[in-house]
């Protein structure tokens, strides 16, 4: 379990929920871009939330490791859905076309 800072508020995460985090946050400001992710969270007042997160090149964000026993919430797809975001910058995909052009010998008039 992990401590997300962002802003004011702190939040309790699971340890791949807060580094995924953080490393989209690096790359959303390396790259300067924005985007919004939502993860499922624990409230300081201990409530399981909802916590939507801004990122862009101007983020603060600190995740510091804690010694917490509680269970960290349900953030596989989340995570999946930050990694594939991840991936969709630092590995684009290469548009291949299904033909390969081909130049066409057109007889055309002499316009001289």
């Amino acid at each position: 379990m992990k401590l997300v800072t962002y802003g004011e508020k702190s939040l309790l995460m699971g340890d791949e929920a807060a580094d995924t985090l953080l490393e989209y946050a690096r790359l959303i400001g390396d790259n300067k871009r924005a985007d919004t992710v939502t993860f499922q969270a624990i409230s300081p007042d201990g409530n399981t939330v909802e916590a939507s997160f801004l990122l862009n090149l101007s983020t603060v964000l600190m995740v510091e490791s804690t010694n917490s026993t509680t269970e960290a919430p349900d953030n596989i797809q989340a995570v999946v859905e930050m990694q594939d975001r991840i991936d969709a910058v630092t590995r684009p995909a290469i548009a291949q076309s299904e033909e390969s052009w081909q130049q066409i010998d057109y007889d055309l008039p002499d316009l001289r």
